[in-house]
């Protein structure tokens, strides 16, 4: 079929890979930072285009038939009637927020009402809650808001030139928290309910589809989020897990319908093949083997993993409920972190080490646990994050989740799997593909980790860890 673009735009940085549309084997690479410093809270949605046309110079987006878009979520662009930009984009965690979340969550009438309605409970991320902290400290820019993008529809809209019809996808609408993914249609009055007034809202195209043609010819593809694309580039299909590794923690999974959870404790993404990606969020992930690294007088994780390797399984009964910054799953929000089963035996520095990873990981199983209660079949986790590399989680994983660990190579799947959305457009568009099946590219290199014999032991740590929780917070997960 040719070659295809991927590109990114993450909160610091736009990656462009070129692919084979056929093999997906990435031909050629481009980067460019953003001309922003740190990551602040509004950005200047230019400042995305300016490091997209860095990105792609000295000719790398020559040959190229199609594009696709992924960028960050949770950014909302506000814009007038005319289609300029009312402020900057509001991006991030955006901490600012989180009295409009507890506003909205109390105005729509409780947490189970918004899972029932959006799949979700609203956080300070998200665009719904950044739209009701809007009309509450910026109502003269909230009055002036006729349309509402996220990054990634604004991309696209601007390599299109701008046409009068605005697109979304169903991964990106599904961020927002008037989408849901359950019914497959806005919520128009949680836009009121968040920014006082209705606004046009784009158009949500199917995953397949494409949302038109530049001037010059290219077809540009529907775009999607960071998460669904990187899902995508991935290659993960119903059976299959990502566990991402961050500051804090997020557990993904593939399945058939949309979940709907009264705790709150999953958020029901749409993913960019048609299917649904249920989410689970932990607070405390690195943050834990930081704060234990830190604790221990160690300069960096990999003197904390070859430290805890020197220990056993089961840290000597110590256990260590990371809790640091309160958590999301279970939802205890006020909580501090726990470390139980101190003894003699058991106060030296190799066991405290193993027991930041292990407790990390079974905060991460908990996670898991909740998706497996809900029919979500886990028979391959995926491994993201440069934790993921250390020998202390590679050795002490598979055992605790109960199920193969892959450790892909490190790569930009976020932009591979836009490049395999603009390929998947460009084959349907060209009576080539199927626009119900995506194109079968080469799955990502990399570790294969067996539980193997380590099952038993590594159940018997979890079950200590399980009981540890049901003591200190007992029906946390009730």
């Amino acid at each position: 079929m040719g070659i295809v673009a991927g590109l990114d735009s993450s909160p610091e940085f736009t990656r462009i890979v070129v692919c084979d549309a056929d093999t997906g084997a990435v031909l050629k690479q481009g980067y460019a930072p953003h001309p922003v410093e740190g990551r602040p809270s509004d950005v200047d949605p230019q400042a995305w285009l300016l490091s997209l046309g860095e990105a792609a110079g000295g000719g790398l987006l020559e040959g190229v038939q199609a594009i696709g878009v992924s960028s960050q979520q949770n950014a909302v662009v506000p814009l007038d009637a005319q289609g300029n930009t009312v402020r900057p984009a509001m991006v991030g965690g955006d901490k600012r927020a989180q009295v409009a979340a507890a506003d909205l969550v109390d105005a729509l009438g409780g947490r189970e009402v918004w899972a029932q309605a959006v799949g979700c409970v609203p956080q300070a991320a998200q665009p719904v809650t950044k739209l009701r902290w809007l009309n509450k400290t910026e109502p003269d820019a909230a009055l002036r808001t006729a349309v509402l993008l996220q990054a990634h529809d604004w991309l696209v809209w601007q390599l299109l030139g701008r046409p009068v019809r605005r697109t979304t996808d169903r991964g990106g609408a599904s961020s927002t928290g008037y989408w849901s993914a359950a019914t497959g249609a806005y919520r128009s009055d949680l836009v009121e309910l968040a920014l006082g007034h209705q606004a046009m809202l784009p158009e949500v195209i199917g995953p397949s589809d494409a949302a038109g043609t530049t001037p010059e010819g290219l077809l540009i593809s529907a775009g999607t989020g960071e998460t669904m694309a990187a899902a995508f580039g991935l290659g993960i299909g119903l059976g299959d897990a990502v566990v991402s590794l961050g500051a804090s923690g997020s557990v993904m999974a593939v399945h058939p319908e949309a979940l709907v959870d009264n705790t709150g404790m999953i958020t029901s993404l749409a993913d960019a093949t048609g299917m649904h990606l249920p989410v689970v969020t932990t607070l405390n992930a690195v943050r834990t083997l930081r704060g234990a690294a830190e604790m221990l007088g160690l300069g960096d994780l990999e003197s904390l993993s070859d430290l805890a390797m020197k220990s056993t399984p089961g840290a000597h009964g110590l256990v260590l409920l990371p809790y640091l910054e309160g958590e999301r799953t279970p939802n205890l929000p006020h909580t501090a972190g726990t470390l139980s089963g101190l003894r003699r035996e058991s106060m030296k520095p190799e066991h405290l080490a193993r027991a930041a990873f292990e407790g990390m990981l079974c905060g991460l199983a908990d996670a898991l646990d909740v998706l497996r209660g809900r029919g979500v079949e886990v028979r391959r986790v995926f491994l993201l994050g440069a934790a993921a590399e250390l020998s202390a989680v590679q050795a002490a994983a598979p055992a605790l989740f109960g199920a193969q660990v892959v450790v892909p190579q490190p790569a930009d799947y976020a932009a591979i799997g836009a490049a395999r959305q603009a390929a998947w457009a460009l084959g349907v568009s060209q009576g080539t593909l199927d626009p119900r099946t995506p194109p079968m590219w080469q799955g990502p290199a990399g570790q294969v980790l067996e539980p193997g014999e380590e099952l038993a032991v590594g159940q018997a740590v979890r079950q200590q860890y399980v009981s540890v929780r049901e003591q200190t917070y007992p029906g946390a997960f009730r």
